[in-house]
């Protein structure tokens, strides 16, 4: 199977079976985590700054998992390096249980194949979990007056270079996915990488580019409604609930463009594995609630839960994908 199509089937596996696995009953659960985790907190290392929506899900999710496991979770922000810092400091922690990560997936899947890793992203790192996906929204501006995407692949090409394309920084995902669409079209969209959202989402609003992708999330919704920008697809395995009349870009028949980024739970390598099944089951336990599903579906994320095995294979799926694009495209790392 292509290896857009095998990526589109995974991430949708993960976000299917979520909710079919319940909670491993305690009687079921290996005797020698009988232990853990003996009322000691746990830490959950996020490797974004607080106050964004991975920071607001990574408190929810600690909040559910606490009193499942009867002890404190705190959570603790490691911004820097598009992840890296965070998951370094996940990959260097004790293998004992005590200290998660809670990151996208890119600092595996993405980031080795730009520079050189502080980490083993296979040798160094235990996928847990994934806890949700975040599509990528792309919105036209006011500087736009394409209807929708097909009416943007025209302007496009009848204007070779003229329509501008910002993503939130080189090599981020929104980066893959134009690239992807290039690949495809042959048609020439000028990249305006931005480090960062925060400026690119204030240049938006002020009309300095026609399209720009980015994650979904509150603030992408509210200027929907308000018709300050204006979706024409999405990079996920299905529509959104909260933009069910926007096509994804699979259904446009961009399947390799069709990207999402996917976050999840980590631990050190060489955790006991009797630790990671129970922290499996808990996590998927505290998905399928249907507050912290709310809460998820609110930000403009999808929840996905699922085995750690099912999770590993996304990721490796991701990263085999992601280093023939970087070669291809060669994209390079700011």
């Amino acid at each position: 199977m292509p290896d857009p199509i095998r990526r589109t089937a995974l991430l949708a596996a993960l976000a299917s079976t979520a909710w079919m696995l319940p909670a491993m009953p305690a009687a079921a659960q290996p005797q020698s985590s009988a232990a853990w985790p003996a009322g000691r907190p746990i830490r959950i290392v996020v490797a974004y700054p607080a106050g964004g929506v991975s920071d607001a899900v990574a408190r929810a999710l600690a909040d559910r998992l606490g009193p499942q496991l009867g002890t404190t979770v705190v959570v603790e922000n490691k911004a820097g390096a598009s992840g890296i810092l965070g998951m370094d400091a996940v990959a260097k922690a004790a293998p004992d249980g005590y200290t998660l990560g809670f990151s996208a997936i890119s600092p595996l899947a993405l980031s080795p194949h730009l520079a050189r890793s502080p980490f083993d992203p296979v040798r160094d790192i235990a996928p847990v979990a994934g806890v949700m996906y975040s599509p990528v929204v792309l919105l036209a501006t006011s500087a736009s007056a394409t209807p929708d995407f097909k009416a943007l692949l025209a302007d496009a090409a009848a204007r070779p270079g003229a329509v501008r394309w910002a993503t939130s920084g080189q090599a981020s995902v929104g980066h893959l996915v134009l690239e992807q669409l290039r690949r495809a079209t042959g048609v020439d969209i000028t990249h305006v990488p931005y480090k960062g959202g925060g400026q690119q989402m204030a240049d938006a609003l002020g009309g300095q580019f026609e399209v720009l992708s980015t994650n979904a999330g509150p603030t992408v919704a509210q200027h929907v409604r308000t018709g300050k920008l204006r979706p024409l697809a999405v990079g996920a395995p299905a529509r959104l609930e909260s933009l069910p009349g926007v096509p994804t870009l699979g259904e446009l028949g961009f399947a390799a463009a069709n990207q999402a980024s996917v976050f999840g739970i980590f631990a050190p390598a060489r955790v006991p594995a009797p630790v990671l099944a129970r922290l499996n089951a808990e996590i998927n336990r505290a998905l399928a609630h249907p507050e912290l599903r709310q809460r998820l579906v609110e930000t403009g994320n999808v929840p996905t839960g699922g085995t750690a095995s099912a999770f590993a294979q996304a990721i490796a799926a991701e990263s085999a994908a992601n280093a023939r694009i970087v070669q291809s495209a060669h994209i390079r790392s700011e």
